[in-house]
């Protein structure tokens, strides 16, 4: 799993900090530090975290298991 955040529509809410405090920690009052590459463990917490931002500046790259995405054919 990869995590990428979009930091210039981050406005420091923390919303991911609480949920997901392993992969996202506040540094001061508006700065988002984050880990790109979190364990597979977290991944629960991870997909809260970037369906509880209030702005969508989280995405989530799911691309082993059972998250990968799936192509359909017309």
């Amino acid at each position: 799993m990869r995590i990428v955040v979009d930091l210039s529509r981050c406005q420091g809410y923390a919303q991911c900090a609480f949920l997901a405090p392993d992969a996202f920690r506040m540094h001061g009052e508006e700065a988002l530090m984050y880990d790109p590459s979190p364990d597979d463990a977290q991944r629960e917490q991870v997909l809260r975290a970037a369906a509880a931002c209030p702005l969508q500046a989280i995405v989530v790259d799911r691309l082993e298991g059972r998250d990968a995405a799936v192509e359909v054919s017309p």
